[in-house]
């Protein structure tokens, strides 16, 4: 962990693979919405794309977020923070899909300390769902499950040496002197490494 505190960013991803123990009365469509923190008490709402309902509905969606300022706040604030996954269905009659709205069938959440523990950055489980009180698990049942992965991916010193220069380059570019006196504003020691990085 002692690695991570001084990161200039890192990408946290999140996949939705699959669901089991499902079972429908009607027709519809299923999708997993996922509620993700983004700081300053401030949630980013992600949905999947609907699928017809079956009672082994498959996604395998990926999406990631970047945090540009990975310090040992952001990483404290990360590891207090979980995402919620909301497994719901939609009628898919044309009239009445849209209307009515999703029905919420379960909530689970995972808590990125989890992810940031583990030695590989990474989780992959299977989640039991809570059901909702409008949707009851029969007796005898098992309660919707979702297979969701979570993962903190740190980029390597040569991603982050591009990225810094490629920044550096266009703010190079677009200055337009040309001559670099307004341009290096302290991008000497940038540009020294990453000569020494390329001389490898």
């Amino acid at each position: 962990m002692a690695s991570l505190q001084n990161l200039s960013s890192l990408n946290c991803e999140v996949k939705i693979i699959e669901a089991k123990n499902l079972e429908f009365k009607s027709k519809g469509k299923v999708f997993v919405r996922c509620y993700l923190c983004t700081g300053n008490n401030q949630k980013i709402q992600l949905n999947t794309r609907e699928i017809p309902s079956t009672s082994h509905p498959y996604w395998n969606d990926s999406s990631s977020l970047e945090c540009s300022t990975a310090n040992s706040y952001c990483m404290d604030q990360l590891k207090q923070q979980t995402v919620v996954f909301e497994l719901r269905w939609r009628n898919s009659s044309p009239m009445l899909g849209r209307i009515g709205g999703s029905k919420l069938l379960g909530r689970a959440e995972v808590s990125w300390k989890d992810v940031l523990e583990s030695s590989e950055l990474a989780v992959q489980r299977w989640v039991t769902t809570t059901p909702t009180s409008s949707c009851h698990v029969l007796e005898g049942l098992k309660p919707p499950a979702l297979h969701v992965g979570m993962k903190v991916v740190v980029p390597s010193m040569a991603e982050m040496v591009n990225q810094r220069r490629n920044v550096a380059l266009k703010r190079w570019n677009d200055c337009g002197c040309r001559h670099g006196n307004c341009c290096h504003n302290g991008d000497d020691e940038l540009f020294a490494l990453v000569a020494a990085i390329e001389a490898l």
